[in-house]
């Protein structure tokens, strides 16, 4: 176990509300819709969890889907 702290800036998260094994398409379609944005990933997501997956349903479990993101960089007019 270790302690971290984020600071991560300018995120895009969704709430999943399931098993943990179906965050993956969940994951690709927040992904997608980040490229579409014109956004840019910025390090790995990271996952927060509401539900106590040993007392709930996995159907039930609640879990913060979270990325870190960057705008485009600013692209300078050609001088002609």
């Amino acid at each position: 176990m270790r302690l971290q702290h984020f600071s991560e800036g300018l995120s895009v998260q969704t709430l999943h509300v399931g098993s943990f094994d179906d965050e993956g398409p969940v994951l690709e379609r927040m992904h997608a819709w980040i490229a579409d944005q014109g956004l840019h990933l910025a390090g790995v997501h990271h996952e927060i969890y509401f539900s106590d997956a040993r007392k709930v349903a996995p159907e039930k479990l609640r879990t913060l889907l979270r990325q870190p993101v960057t705008l485009p960089a600013r692209v300078a007019p050609t001088v002609q």
